[in-house]
């Protein structure tokens, strides 16, 4: 089942129209949620993320669009499709209204609200081998835009399409100035020593959900120092550790790049503080 602005109906008649500016021009934004037995993780994060992304595009906020509201609508779509005692992947998604060319009619916004069943409800490591390569075909630009869930994401899609034909599980993106951003499915993380690195905002890395979890927990972490620093491709060679992260897997470890090979133990230690910390989000809904 799928919810098109409060109105349940199946994924058969859930059809979007052919002026939709989401699919015509990719004036939408959205959010990627982990939703477990009707408890949603890191809620306010994505909340407050989706509002300020809708301000930036210059979309019309609808006065209806209060956290209890958009979560009392996520819940009723996964309680429609039966799956209020599973684990759910939730994507809520806004467009602008249908009316205009690259000039909107209207700032107004439509929603729709899409579930799939998850099998895990918390975050697991995966120690199969997961190796990467540079995707350099194109670049994802160091402006406000590219830190966005906007619907524009032809990089990734050609990424992943490179990544697929060339038996790599994942690719890392770069900006204009040759440094590294992010994977294709989420932020990236370096290890060297007691050291956690991660791309700055400005490269033009997503404002990822985990991202920020991770910092906090680095923040307030005796053992490790977390900095927001540019990455080269020459910093991968010298790395101890790679990871990836994303709201629905959480921490993938990246096992090798070209012929460096990682290990995974800090990776290992934080998996266990975040899911700790997913707990506490999502009883505090």
């Amino acid at each position: 089942m799928v919810n098109l602005n409060g109105k349940i109906t199946s994924i058969e008649k859930g059809n979007v129209s052919i002026n939709n500016r989401g699919l015509l021009y990719g004036d939408a934004v959205f959010e990627t949620l982990k939703v477990v037995a009707t408890r949603i993780n890191f809620w306010e994060d994505h909340y407050f993320r989706l509002m300020a992304s809708m301000r930036i595009l210059r979309m019309e906020i609808p006065m209806t669009f209060s956290m209890e509201f958009l979560e009392e609508e996520i819940l009723k779509t996964i309680e429609a499709s039966n799956l209020s005692s599973e684990t759910c992947r939730v994507k809520l998604y806004v467009n602008r209204k249908e009316g205009g060319k690259y000039n909107p009619t209207t700032h107004d916004v439509d929603y729709f609200i899409a579930v799939e069943k998850l099998e895990i409800p918390f975050y697991t490591m995966d120690d199969a081998p997961y190796e990467v390569e540079l995707f350099k075909d194109y670049y994802v630009y160091s402006n406000l835009l590219s830190t966005l869930k906007t619907n524009s994401r032809t990089v990734n899609v050609l990424g992943s399409i490179f990544a697929h034909e060339n038996g790599y599980q994942n690719c890392l993106l770069l900006n204009e100035n040759k440094m590294i951003v992010e994977a294709l499915q989420g932020n990236l993380f370096l290890v060297k020593g007691n050291t956690i690195i991660t791309p700055p905002i400005t490269d033009g890395c997503l404002r990822g959900i985990i991202r920020k979890q991770l910092i906090a927990i680095g923040n307030q972490s005796k053992e490790y120092t977390i900095e927001e620093k540019s990455i080269s491709p020459f910093d991968l060679q010298k790395a101890d550790e790679l990871f990836i992260t994303n709201v629905i897997m959480g921490i993938q470890p990246i096992t090798k790049y070209r012929k460096k090979e990682f290990t995974n133990k800090v990776s290992k230690e934080l998996l266990q503080k975040l899911n700790m910390n997913a707990r506490l989000s999502s009883l505090s809904n």
